[in-house]
Order: structure tokens, then C-alpha cells, then sequence
């Protein structure tokens, strides 16, 4: 279960991204040392606010919506306007907030009538949350698992009971209920020397009995705020996350989205602020995360969905994580390494296979040619097949940008990364079935956040994002699929 601000992204524990298609190994180098922006406002800097908040449950959908919270989709976009007029006393107008979004658009619920006839009131509850999420879009403009549920498709397939031998938690039927969200709307603020600027947040929970205007006590919680940075010009996105014992297994996210198309982890058409598709390996991430506290040891980090696979490339830079990948466990590594040179080194190649860069491999559900020893990813915490390549810092990804050890941009160690997210992906191994052609691999969505898995106490995890940027070669960004 978990919360998505969808605006811009890395990860707190980890690198995401999404890839909606079969892909194979592909290797090649961009021709071009120029790099430019590919997302909307480069590094954070506009002064207007734009955040859409969407909440899912352990099968990435809605399922049902909390109490008198309407459709977990909702957005924050506010224009700061300073119309340079002085007044008859020499003095210059005030700045002024100019929301786009209001308190009726935000509360939206299931089978309730849009203002705008284009989009549908499906009462459905997983169908009107696609059409909200594109209604909000339209005007901003210029865990926790219940086995007793069938919610959650099994790779992709409707099911009617799910059947399985994972412990996964659920302190009762109903534990994958949306959260209560509150939402600070963004305001104006004087920051120093007159400098007007705005902030806002989301905060809520999952435990539907509690009363945060009492504290969050032994409670979920979740926030994100933004301000702005007055000596770089970006926003701060600080967020945080706790878990409950009635929901140990919660994350949180600050996503980036292309503006068209699918975006991670579904299987229908976003929004987002992303102006091309990124193909590896011609892109970089620039971001700067500042990890507060880190949230316990337990921290992993074309639609069709009976054959599409969501796959996720994650960087864990939790100290605490070790790697499950080892000579005598290759059951959790990748069948192969591709070495900084394009050497292929098989994980049986116990001399060779650097099994310290590895936390873990899992392979799809729905594959049909899977070698031995092979495990698969949880069936059900997607709307189709997941693939998972969970890395550590390593000497071997450092090549990229990534950490070299452990410890390494965490608690403490502030840092600007700029992370050759395109050629590190480009290396990773990526099931394909034989024959096949290999398949290019485009990205439609990038992460930053955190998720606590399944922790025995509640954790809090809580880091700050800023200064985020897409980069693409000059010469490449004109071609491929764009959307300006």
C-alpha cells in the first residue's frame, strides 16, 4: 500500500523505474556530451505549485475508498502572481495565490457527476480514479495484504481466491482500505527580505480510527510539503512515513510521469511532467537527497496485462540491507552480470559474479523459459507480472554515478547525485523469451521514496528531495517519441 506525489523523482532507498514492456539487453552509448532538460520545469525551479497525490493498495489500484475521502487522486496546483503595479505610494502590488484545483474537485468520489462532461462518473472505483486523475490533470495545465481479498489479479489474471505460501501481513479482512488524506493548500509565505514564495503538503493515515489532531501516536502517518529553496531557486519536497502494527508494510514516493502515455506500475494512460520517453542508455538523474532518518533494516525497495511485465531497476543505499545474492543462494541472483567492459559473467562463475552488488533478482510470473534455480516475484502487488533487480552500492555501479559502498549518501551525507540512470539500466538483466527480438527499454516513470517492509515495530523513514532533473544527449532529443 502506499502514496505517490506525482511531480518529480529518485529514491530514498532506492532507483525505480517502470517499464511496461518485455525488454532485452541492449548496449550502446550516446554520441553526444551535451545534455538538456526533458521534463517541464528542469530542476524543480518554477515558481508555481503543480503536485497530484493518487493512493493505492497492495494490488496498485483502488479497490474501495476511505470514509468521506472520495477517490484518492487529488492535486495541489497554484500560480504565484506578482503583477509588477505600483500604487499611488510608490509601493509595489502584493503577490497573490491562484488556485486551479478547489476543495470540490479534490473530494470527487465514485459515481459523482465531473464538472466537465468529457469525463465519465464510472462507478467503479478503480475506473473513476483514472478519470479524476485526468480531470485533475486537465486543469493544472499550462503492504498490506488481505489473501482473503480478490482484488488482486495473480500476473495479470482475474482470480477468484488467491492461494499462497507467503507470509504477507494483514491484521484482518479490510487492511488494504485507502488512507485519510488532509491536504494544506498551498499559501503565500514572505521568505527574507520581502521574497514571497508558496508553500502546501498532504498528510494523512491508513489506521481509519485515528485522530492526528491528537498526534499520530502508535498510528500510520504519511506528509509531504514543499517549499522553496531561496539559494538554489528549487523546491524541497520533505516527506516522511511511519508504519503501524496494524500497517507494517506502507511506502511513499515522489514520481516523475511522461505527460502521455502509461505510467508506472499501470496499465492505463497518466499524466506527468516528463516531455520524452527515456530509453536507455540516454538519460541521467540529477537530484539531491538528504536522508533523515532511515526507516529500520526492512526497506526493498501497451496495457496488456496478462503479458506485460512492470519492471523495477532499485538502488538500496540502506547500510542495514545486505545481499541475498550468494554462491550458495543463486536463487535470488540474476542468471547473468554484464560487466563494465559488456562482459557477460554467469552467476555459476562463483571467481567472477559480483555477488556483493546484488540485494536481490526475481523473475515474472508469466514467463514461459525461466532457468534454474529461479524465483518468482510477488504475484499480486501489481495489475500485471513485476520483475525486480534490487542493487547495492558497489565499485560496479559507481562507474554510473551510483554509491561505492555502504554508507554513502545516507543519514548524514548529504548529496547532489547525477546518476547515469540510462547506461546502469542498459547492464541490468531483464528476462526475455527465447526467439524473441531484443526490445528497447523505454521508461515511462522514475521514483524517489521509500518503502518499509514489513516491520515488526513502527519505523519512520524521513528525507528531503530537491533540484531534480531528467537529463538527455542534445543530439538525441529530438528524436524518439516526444510530447511537446
Amino acid at each position: 500500500m502506499g502514496c505517490c506525489c506525482c511531480f518529480s523523482s529518485w529514491s530514498l532507498l532506492c532507483q525505480t523505474l517502470f517499464l511496461l514492456n518485455l525488454a532485452a539487453y541492449h548496449l550502446a552509448h550516446a554520441s553526444s556530451d551535451e545534455y538538456i532538460s526533458a521534463i517541464g520545469h528542469p530542476g524543480m525551479k518554477s515558481p508555481d505549485v503543480r503536485v497530484g497525490l493518487e493512493a493505492w493498495n497492495f494490488c496498485n489500484e483502488v479497490g474501495m475508498e476511505a470514509p468521506n475521502m472520495g477517490s484518492p487522486r487529488l492535486a495541489d496546483c497554484a500560480d504565484l502572481c506578482c503583477p509588477l503595479i505600483i500604487d499611488s505610494l510608490g509601493r509595489t502590488t502584493k503577490c497573490e495565490v491562484h488556485h486551479k484545483v478547489n476543495e470540490s474537485d479534490n473530494s470527487l468520489g465514485t459515481g459523482d457527476k465531473f464538472p466537465v462532461t468529457r469525463f465519465k462518473p464510472y462507478t467503479d472505483p478503480d475506473l473513476f480514479a483514472v478519470e479524476k486523475e485526468q480531470y485533475l490533470a486537465s486543469l493544472c495545465e499550462n503492504g498490506n495484504f488481505d489473501k482473503n481479498t480478490t482484488l488482486c489479479p495473480e500476473n495479470g489474471k482475474n482470480i477468484s481466491k488467491i492461494i499462497t505460501k507467503r507470509n504477507f501481513p494483514c491484521f484482518s479482512e479490510g487492511c488494504m482500505n485507502q488512507p485519510l488524506v488532509y491536504h494544506n493548500y498551498t499559501r503565500l509565505v514572505s521568505l527574507g527580505d520581502q521574497i514571497e514564495s508558496l508553500t502546501g503538503g498532504f498528510y494523512g493515515t491508513y489506521d481509519l480510527d485515528a485522530d492526528l489532531s491528537k498526534g499520530v501516536g502508535n498510528k500510520s502517518y504519511f506528509s509531504v510539503t514543499w517549499q522553496k529553496n531561496l539559494s538554489t531557486g528549487s523546491w524541497i519536497f520533505s516527506q516522511r512515513l511511519t508504519t503501524s502494527s496494524k500497517y507494517p508494510w506502507l511506502m511513499l514516493y515522489l514520481r516523475a510521469d511522461a505527460t502521455e502515455g502509461f505510467n508506472g506500475g499501470y496499465h492505463y494512460s497518466g499524466r506527468g511532467i516528463k516531455r520524452k520517453l527515456l530509453e536507455s542508455p540516454n538519460f541521467k538523474v540529477k537530484v539531491t537527497l538528504d536522508v533523515k532518518q532511515g526507516g529500520g533494516p526492512n526497506n526493498p525497495c501497451d496495457g496488456d496485462v496478462l503479458t506485460n511485465v512492470t519492471r523495477y531497476s532499485e538502488m538500496i543505499i540502506n547500510p542495514a540491507t545486505t545481499s541475498r545474492c550468494h554462491a550458495d543462494n543463486l536463487v535470488s541472483c540474476p542468471p547473468y552480470h554484464v560487466s563494465r567492459t559488456g562482459e557477460k559473467i554467469y552467476r555459476n562463475e562463483t571467481s567472477q559474479f559480483p555477488y556483493s552488488a546484488y540485494h536481490l533478482y526475481c523473475s515474472p510470473g508469466n514467463a514461459n523459459y525461466l532457468e534454474e534455480p529461479y524465483d518468482i516475484c510477488d504475484p499480486y502487488s501489481n495489475p500485471q507480472a513485476q520483475e525486480l533487480v534490487q542493487i547495492l552500492p558497489h565499485p560496479e555501479w559507481a562507474v554510473h554515478g551510483y554509491p561505492e559502498k555502504q554508507g554513502d549518501g545516507w543519514v548524514g551525507d548529504s548529496r547532489t547525485w547525477v546518476l547515469d540512470v540510462g547506461a546502469l539500466s542498459s547492464r541490468l538483466y531483464f528476462y526475455q523469451d527465447l526467439g524473441t527480438e531484443p526490445a528497447r527499454r523505454v521508461w515511462s516513470s522514475i521514483n524517489v521514496g521509500t518503502e518499509i517492509y514489513v516491520s515488526s515495530t513502527g519505523m519512520t523513514a524521513e528525507w528531503s528531495v530537491s533540484d531534480f532533473d531528467i537529463l538527455v544527449p542534445e543530439d538525441v532529443a529530438s528524436s524518439g517519441v516526444s510530447f511537446d
